[in-house]
């Protein structure tokens, strides 16, 4: 007995938790059914009409309809709101074809460019000197790899390049006045530059000094002399020769072009050597004896434009009888070089060879002085 009593007091008490959260429940929906009332009974005084006195007019609308557009013109008027709001958004977008969509593309890897893929040989891209006579050189070649310079034929330095196959070669002693020539190898394979380097330091500083890359297809200038000094462009000689050639000897800035003419007519470009000197023969036919001649001679840079120029004034002496034409051989002369200037063709050297008794045409000493054997004009 005592057990189901207790069983019965337990569902008696859940039965009255079920009632009580019953009675809650629509305590809660009345009054919010009474708020509602409230809220829009509060709207619809917004909503009346002001009220006209109207004299034997009847009533065209039916109490019911005005009952409804009363109590709800304001949630019928946000309906028609939200519905214009909405159909204009959809009508813009379409317009502008989704112009205003932000779209996020996916980013690509970055794509490293190795400089073996550009570089098949070491190369040069500076060669400067600077005014106290020091020079800086820089190139590229494989990354992390040994980079050895070669100068004059002697190994001076080894570097190594970096991630990007850069490299930079500025020793700190200045380099005395006079020619260099410079390549480059790999430390490890020898593969040697395409290209060369060639440096003239001037007893001037730097802006007498010249440096260039030397291809095959020809000199690029990579630093032109911003001035002269006397003695960088000059005549030493001229030679008249009786078969009506004029030969034309002087000295200037190392591989820098020379033009020669003869009152204002071209004669003839030709390069000046390592070694500063220059030579040009050319025909002019026959030189009035008294007659006064204008010589000019015009040094150009690589794209020829004028560096340096003189003009040489002379007056045609009388001969003297003398059939003998000699000349004195100067630094990084060779006899095809000569028996071209004097004879017109460098094959005649061996012509020269002979008349001088030199048994190795390949080897002639500057200061020598040879004997030219030319023939003479009929």
């Amino acid at each position: 007995m005592a057990t189901q009593d207790k069983m019965g007091k337990t569902k008696r008490s859940t039965d009255n938790l079920i009632d009580d959260a019953i009675n809650q429940q629509q305590t809660w929906l009345e009054k919010r059914r009474s708020f509602a009332r409230v809220f829009f009974k509060s709207l619809n005084v917004f909503a009346k009409p002001a009220q006209k006195k109207t004299v034997g007019k009847p009533a065209v609308k039916s109490e019911k309809e005005k009952s409804v557009l009363r109590e709800y013109w304001f949630p019928i008027l946000c309906a028609f709101i939200v519905i214009f709001v909405t159909i204009w958004v959809l009508i813009t977008r379409i317009q502008s074809g989704g112009e205003n969509r932000t779209i996020t593309q996916p980013v690509p890897e970055p794509v490293v460019r190795t400089v073996q893929q550009d570089v098949k040989t070491p190369m040069f891209d500076i060669v400067r000197i600077g005014d106290d006579g020091t020079i800086v050189i820089a190139g590229r070649w494989k990354t992390d790899t040994g980079i050895s310079v070669v100068m004059n034929k002697k190994l001076v330095a080894t570097i190594a390049t970096d991630k990007n196959g850069e490299f930079v070669y500025a020793p700190k002693n200045a380099l005395k006045p006079g020619n260099y020539t410079i390549y480059l190898t790999d430390a490890k394979t020898g593969i040697k530059s395409a290209d060369d380097a060639f440096i003239y330091v001037s007893e001037a500083g730097a802006k007498n000094s010249v440096s260039l890359l030397i291809s095959s297809n020809g000199s690029k200038i990579l630093q032109k002399p911003f001035s002269l000094q006397d003695g960088d462009l000059s005549i030493s000689k001229i030679d008249y020769l009786d078969n009506g050639r004029l030969i034309i000897s002087g000295d200037g800035l190392p591989r820098l072009r020379v033009s020669v003419s003869l009152n204002d007519t071209l004669l003839g470009t030709v390069r000046v050597s390592d070694y500063r000197h220059f030579g040009l023969g050319a025909d002019v036919g026959k030189l009035i004896s008294g007659r006064e001649y204008s010589l000019s001679v015009r040094m150009h840079d690589n794209n020829n434009n004028i560096v340096a120029m003189l003009t040489h004034r002379f007056i045609m002496p009388k001969r003297t009888g003398d059939d003998n034409t000699y000349y004195t051989v100067r630094r990084g002369d060779c006899l095809w070089i000569i028996a071209r200037n004097f004879m017109r063709r460098g094959v005649l050297f061996s012509m020269i060879a002979n008349r001088n008794n030199i048994k190795n045409p390949d080897l002639i000493y500057p200061k020598q002085k040879l004997s030219i054997p030319v023939q003479k004009n009929k």
